[in-house]
């Protein structure tokens, strides 16, 4: 039977139903983007360890025994980070709303020998050094800083039910996505209008720059942020352990990076008097970013994340305002989406429409 080709009445129709359906799925699952993402990000992370394991056992075994090291490695971890960030954020806030640390600081830098001399030397150049405005910015970013989280993670421990029931489904989709993420991908693939090549360098593009992200980014990140906790636990600072989290948040930024926190810390040490440990705080961080950025980074990420530092650091700064801490990763992968696609219309598609324009 010779199959007849739909009028374009029938077509137009089942495009119509066919979008529409799409619309409802998409609302069906955009309460779940955040967990759906994560659980394909980690499944093309975790999927050579699943690979390895299915040579030596069952598929579902495998898989299950992936999935628990998931688990082990990233909830676990998380649940006391989450713990520790919030009892020393709630410290943090409550001694700056206090005191008047600002004051205080003010009083003592003003009364020392060390910035009497430097403000003296500086005057006779003509210029002025206004520590009340800087100690009081420094005092308010602390206090914001605490603030915001606490805030967050009064949310998270607040909704810990709902903090494990979404760490189990991600653990549940990923269990099945090892098992049948080719069958998924295929599938999309089939239903895309685009060239297969081009559907899978998409792919390739987005497994790469999570895996970056994730795994070298976050090694890196952690790294940084537990050395830099350790160091001012030492110093005698208050909340290491949050300020370490706050230079492992840092870490993923370039250009700024965890001299944000260590620059400042190191300045107020040597102003204080104790210059010896500002000195030694100063070159641990460029021992340590040095280290981070010119030897483990590369070796950990290597030539995957093929843009420029700049798209990186606006990529994770637009990132965190639009989509809140998951966009340090869907920063970056929305720029990548974007260069390939340019990438793919320039090799491909520029060629057509110039020759349209031209006609």
């Amino acid at each position: 039977m010779i199959k007849r080709r739909p009028s374009n009445l029938i077509l137009t129709y089942f495009l119509v139903l066919f979008l529409l359906s799409a619309v409802l799925l998409a609302r069906l699952f955009i309460p779940f983007a955040s967990i759906l993402v994560l659980s394909y990000l980690l499944t093309s992370i975790s999927e050579p360890v699943f690979l390895f394991l299915k040579k030596k056992m069952p598929p579902y075994f495998a898989s299950i025994v992936t999935c628990s090291l998931i688990v082990l490695l990233i909830f676990v971890p998380l649940v006391f980070f989450v713990a520790a960030l919030s009892s020393e954020a709630y410290y943090l806030l409550h001694i700056t709303k206090g005191t008047d640390i600002a004051a205080e600081f003010t009083s003592y830098i003003q009364n020392n020998t060390f910035y009497i001399r430097l403000e003296t030397l500086l005057t006779g150049y003509g210029i002025n050094m206004e520590v009340a405005e800087i100690t009081s910015s420094l005092s308010e970013f602390s206090t914001d800083v605490a603030r915001f989280i606490y805030t967050q993670a009064s949310i998270w421990a607040a909704n810990i039910i709902g903090f494990v029931f979404n760490f189990l489904m991600m653990v549940l989709i990923i269990f099945y996505l090892l098992l049948e993420k080719e069958k998924l991908v295929a599938f999309f693939l089939h239903l895309s209008p685009l060239p297969n090549n081009h559907d899978r360098l998409l792919i390739r593009k987005f497994e790469k720059i999570s895996s970056a992200i994730l795994v070298g980014n976050g090694i890196c990140g952690v790294l940084q942020g537990v050395l830099g906790g350790i160091v001012f636990g030492l110093l005698g600072y208050e909340s290491p352990f949050l300020w370490g989290g706050v230079m492992g948040i840092l870490a993923f930024l370039p250009i700024v990076g965890i001299g944000a926190v260590l620059g400042p810390a190191a300045i107020i040490l040597i102003i204080k008097g104790s210059i010896l440990q500002g000195v030694g705080l100063a070159v641990f961080y460029i021992l340590l970013s040095m280290s981070v950025e010119y030897f483990l980074k590369p070796k950990l990420v290597g030539d995957q994340v093929q843009m420029h530092t700049i798209l990186v650091f606006l990529s994770i700064l637009g990132g965190l305002n639009v989509f809140g801490i998951l966009g340090i990763i869907y920063g970056p992968l929305i720029i990548t989406g974007f260069l390939t696609l340019a990438d793919i219309y320039i090799d491909n598609y520029e060629k057509y429409v110039t020759s349209a324009e031209g006609e």
